[in-house]
């Protein structure tokens, strides 16, 4: 009985956790529900970037979903029952603050996606900085449908994709397949459906052979060059090759490679 009450409990929780070798799998647990994000499952999600913002051992995350569907955008019941500016502004500002903390965190964010990633759900996957998807996946931002414009799914979306596939999602709110979104630079790759969870474990396995520190630094001056001008992109990026440099694990590298044996990482 107790191990049924702890299955029944762990099924009720609208976010799971499994963290191995240095790798954390965040999993959407709302299948039922085709893994909508509630405020409360944002806030679930919301909870465990911050506390894995500060986790040292913590090398890549992987955020993923139960059931057939990855995500389907926005809980649409939910924002029904509350129609008030106030609630609106609240959820979409709760949104944006998630997906943000996605492109902040230290760590790097792989999406492991199959089935539909719909309007919110789509954005969840433009915000994390690699995605893997399985053939049966499909992107969508279909507000338009409903009168209502995927403005916020919107932000992530044309940072990941040219502006005219952008424009094509969001003013038809027809769905692309996985291949589609590999040739517009939404996702990294397609794989078989049975492969999808190999090829995600064998990316992470990639990833956290590399120095921590080295891959923060880099994924934090990636996305900050890229809002900048040219010479203040370079400007920046010098900076920050310089302080890299001087850093005990490119040392460490640099020995390593030259002494041809494996590197041992000091986190500094």
């Amino acid at each position: 009985m107790a191990i049924k009450a702890q299955k029944q409990q762990q099924e009720a929780r609208p976010l799971l956790r499994c963290d191995a070798g240095g790798v954390v799998k965040l999993t959407l647990n709302r299948p039922q529900a085709r893994n909508s994000l509630s405020t409360g499952l944002m806030a679930a999600l919301q909870a465990e970037l911050d506390e894995i913002r500060v986790a040292v051992d913590v090398h890549v995350v992987v955020i993923a979903a139960a059931g057939d569907i990855f995500c389907a955008g926005h809980d649409l019941r939910e924002i029904r029952a509350n129609p008030s500016q106030e609630a609106y502004q609240a959820l979409f500002n709760q949104c944006a603050t998630l997906m943000t903390s996605i492109v902040k965190l230290p760590q790097p964010v792989i999406a492991e996606v199959q089935g539909m990633a719909t309007a919110a759900g789509c954005q969840l996957v433009a915000s994390c900085d690699l995605a893997i998807a399985g053939m049966s996946a499909r992107f969508c931002t279909p507000g338009v449908h409903i009168g209502l414009f995927c403005s916020t799914p919107m932000v992530a979306l044309s940072r990941n994709v040219s502006r005219k596939a952008a424009m094509e999602m969001l003013l038809t709110g027809e769905a692309i397949d996985a291949e589609a979104a590999q040739k517009w630079g939404l996702i990294n790759r397609a794989v078989a459906d049975s492969e999808l969870d190999q090829e995600v474990h064998n990316l992470c396995t990639k990833i956290s052979e590399k120095s921590p520190l080295t891959v923060s630094t880099g994924k934090q001056a990636f996305y900050r060059q890229l809002e900048m001008g040219l010479d203040e992109a370079y400007d920046y990026a010098n900076q920050v090759m310089t302080k890299n440099m001087l850093a005990k694990d490119a040392e460490e590298g640099i020995d390593a490679f030259l002494q041809k044996r494996p590197p041992v990482w000091r986190g500094k």
